[in-house]
This record gives C-alpha cells, structure tokens and sequence, in this order.
C-alpha cells in the first residue's frame, strides 16, 4: 500500500509541476504592454545598445550606461564601476562575443517616477567557437530616463 500511495504523490508532484510550467509558457506569451510607446521606446533602445555591442561601439554603449550602473552578473558577480565595465566589454567581447534576442521575448513595465524595466531572453555565441551550442537565459535591465535620455541603471545577466 506504501508503494502505490508514494507513486500516486510522485504523479501529483509531477502532474503539478507540468501545470505549472505550461501556465508560466502561457503567461509569457501572453503578455501585453500596459503601456505600448513604453514597450516599443525600450524595446528600440535595447534594440541600439545591443546593435552597438554586437559592432563594438563603444561609445554609443559607453552613452547609454548610466555612471551609477549596477551589473549583476550570475557568475562573474557584481561590478558598479561604469568605466571598469567598458573596459572589460571592451576587452572580452569586443569581435569575441555577439547577443541575439529571441525574437518577442521582451517584457516592459513602466516604474513611476524613474523609467522601466525590461524582461526577456537572450543568448550569446562565442564568436572564436563557430557552431558552439547556445542556449537562451534570462536577463533584467533597469531603465531610468535622465535629461530626456535612457540610460541602463541596473543589468541582471543570468547564464
């Protein structure tokens, strides 16, 4: 009796967590921007900043980080120096490293008083290593809106 009683709880547990997972899918593809000029102005600046560090223009990245920028980096860990961050773009992906967004992934809600901040998925390929396996993570980005310009405040990078 012990043994059907665990199976009947292990196809539960699992039951459950396959719910879960589909309702978490669904939510995600159906998010809808509370606020659309919102969505597409933050959807298009990470659309330029990302352009920029693809191509290595530094100093469009270098316009668009705020000088209180917080990067939170799940394993190099955390840097809130703006000028340490250019130079480590600028000497570790810099023609070594590109992002590619999967394409409807981004999330934006808008922070009262300060900006946005921007959900999605993304991944990166090496570019030394052509043909290396990637796979899409999650990424957090704090927008704040400064004398009428967007700087990046906050970055959480998930690998």
């Amino acid at each position: 009796m012990k043994k059907s009683s665990w199976m009947i709880g292990a196809c539960l547990l699992v039951m459950g967590c396959v719910q879960t997972r589909t309702a978490v899918q669904q939510s995600a593809y159906n998010y809808t921007p509370t606020d659309r000029a919102l969505h597409d102005t933050i959807v298009r600046m990470d659309s330029i900043f990302f352009e920029a560090y693809n191509n290595c223009r530094l100093a469009v990245m270098d316009t668009m980080l705020s000088h209180n920028i917080e990067f939170y980096h799940d394993q190099g860990g955390l840097s809130t120096s703006q000028p340490q961050l250019m130079e480590a773009l600028k000497k570790n992906i810099c023609g070594k490293v590109t992002r590619e967004l999967l394409p409807g992934s981004i999330e934006v809600y808008p922070i009262a008083g300060y900006g946005a901040v921007e959900m999605g998925l993304h991944a990166f390929h090496n570019n030394q290593e052509p043909g290396h396996k990637i796979h899409f993570s999650k990424f957090v980005q704090i927008w704040h809106k400064e004398n009428g310009q967007w700087k990046i405040t906050r970055v959480i990078s998930l690998h």
